[in-house]
């Protein structure tokens, strides 16, 4: 049973300037090392102003390769690639968010095994679950609203056959919902995550895109070297509105930790206000950083403290 919960959230601040000590993306990227396990990268490095070796990070198809080429050294995955226009996700720091909840779970001991995950919008990339997996072995499902997006999804598992049994995919049908209509009755999961559309309408993520393209100093595009498109880039509302409905809906699921990153940090007071609404045990801010870029995600739960760690110890895991 889940416990009555306080007034107001117990909301618990932490910060990092680096990338988490397990992330395996903390140094440069060794490009020789890198073209060895995909050689296609090789004709998109070259020597940057500074005499160090990279890609034109503005160029898209780099972008891809370079993803490529990471999630075959690093994790083993085979054929991955996303249609074009797609969200094109930065692997360190999505390494990151993982690592940072492994940590959420281990509560200053050991990162358990035989943990069930909810990836809540896992997108054509499915870059969470392939990542999470990998690095710890954890089970996972991840859910979308786009047939699309799962279909290319469900290519790349297919190109790395030892996942089938790891990697589910569910479609979503309704787009006003987040775990109904994914989670099945009586289904346990031990994390839920999710990287949430941040803009709050088409126009504003079309400035969002320019504003980007400007800070790359390639002046207007209509592209975008990391993509993304319709509901990978905003809802109505946005990440907020987004946000906001996940903690409405997740207290009807049996679920340790629940988490989202928040791109913005104007949006983190309506969030809490939420969890306060919701009836949340504890919240925590996890600030997170690459280099000149800061992030974070906020994780709830429902549960006090000497629940969580007897569902840590009792093997209530993946359960």
């Amino acid at each position: 049973m889940k416990n009555k919960s306080p007034d107001s959230a117990k909301v618990r601040p932490v910060s990092a300037e680096k990338l988490h000590p397990r992330n395996p993306h903390r140094g440069r990227y060794d490009f020789r090392q890198l073209i060895a396990a995909s050689p296609e990268l090789a004709v998109f490095v070259s020597i940057n102003p500074y005499g160090d070796e990279s890609i034109d990070f503005a160029d898209p198809a780099a972008v891809r390769a370079l993803n490529r080429a990471l999630l075959i050294q690093y994790y083993d995955i085979q054929g991955w690639d996303i249609p074009a226009h797609y969200l094109c996700p930065p692997i360190p720091g999505r390494a990151d968010y993982l690592h940072y909840l492994a940590d959420l779970l281990a509560e200053g001991g050991v990162v358990p095994s035989g943990v069930r995950v909810l990836d809540i919008g896992t997108g054509a990339n499915c870059i969470y679950p392939l990542v999470g997996q990998r690095t710890f072995g954890w089970q996972f499902v991840g859910s979308d609203i786009e047939p699309a997006a799962l279909a290319n999804a469900q290519r790349i598992l297919d190109a790395n056959p030892d996942l089938s049994g790891a990697i589910e995919l569910r479609l979503q049908r309704s787009p006003q919902s987040i775990f109904n209509g994914v989670v099945k009755p009586g289904e346990i999961f031990d994390l839920t995550l999710c990287n949430p559309p941040f803009h709050a309408s088409l126009a504003e993520a079309n400035l969002g895109t320019g504003r980007k393209w400007k800070n790359l100093g390639k002046g207007a595009s209509r592209a975008l070297n990391f993509g993304g498109q319709g509901a990978e880039l905003w809802c109505r509302g946005g990440e907020e509105a987004f946000v906001c409905r996940m903690i409405a809906e997740s207290a009807q699921v049996n679920c340790l930790w629940h988490s989202s990153l928040i791109s913005k940090s104007s949006s983190l007071p309506g969030v809490y206000r939420a969890l306060n609404n919701a009836g949340v045990q504890e919240v925590r801010t996890i600030e997170m950083a690459q280099g000149q870029k800061k992030s974070r995600f906020v994780a709830w739960t429902f549960y006090e403290a000497s629940v969580r760690r007897d569902w840590c110890v009792k093997g209530a895991l993946g359960k």
